[in-house]
C-alpha cells in the first residue's frame, strides 16, 4: 500500500491507500453511455434525462472513444449560427467531440495518480487492457472515500 502524507491545520495523519482503483469503479452498467453513431440530438436528450455535464462516448466494440460535454454541443451550435436541434438529427457525436479531451485510465492504474486526476476532472474513465470500457471513477466517490479514511484515522 502507498502511503500519503496528509497535513491540515490540525493534525498530521497518513493514509493507507490500496494500490488497486477498482473499489472506486462505478461500472459502466449503471451509467449513462454514448455510441459513436449516436446523433447530435440523441447524445443531448440522453445527457439532459440522465442530468449529466458530460457522458463517456463508446464504439460498438465497447472500446471508449471520448468525453462529450456540454461545450461541445455549445460550441457547435455557435458554429452552425443556430440553435435548432433538429437539424442535428444527420450529426454524429463524434464531428463535434474534442479529443482527446478526458483520457482514460486503465483499471490497474495506481490510486495516487487517479487522485491526481481527479482533481481536474469531475469523472474519470477506466478502460481494461484493451481499451475496453469499464466505468467511471467518480471525484464524488474519491471523496466520500478519503472523508471516510480521515475519519477512521480520527476515531
Amino acid at each position: 500500500m502507498a502511503i500519503i502524507n496528509h497535513i491540515d491545520k490540525r493534525t498530521h495523519f497518513e493514509l493507507n491507500i490500496p494500490k488497486s482503483n477498482a473499489f472506486l469503479l462505478q461500472p459502466k452498467s449503471t451509467i449513462g453511455t454514448i455510441d459513436t453513431t449516436s446523433s447530435v440530438r440523441q447524445a443531448i436528450e440522453k445527457m439532459k434525462h440522465h442530468g449529466y455535464t458530460a457522458i463517456p462516448v463508446v464504439t460498438e466494440n465497447g472500446e471508449y472513444y471520448g468525453t462529450i460535454s456540454e461545450g461541445d454541443f455549445l460550441w457547435h451550435l455557435v458554429d452552425r449560427n443556430s440553435s435548432d436541434l433538429r437539424n442535428t438529427e444527420d450529426e454524429t457525436v463524434t464531428k463535434i467531440m474534442r479529443k482527446p479531451w478526458n483520457p482514460p485510465v486503465r483499471f490497474d492504474t495506481p490510486l495516487e495518480d487517479v487522485l491526481e486526476r481527479v482533481l481536474n476532472q469531475n469523472f474519470i474513465p477506466v478502460v481494461d487492457d484493451r481499451n475496453i470500457f469499464m466505468g467511471i471513477i467518480t471525484r464524488k466517490s474519491v471523496l466520500e472515500y478519503l472523508l471516510f479514511v480521515y475519519d477512521e484515522n480520527n476515531r
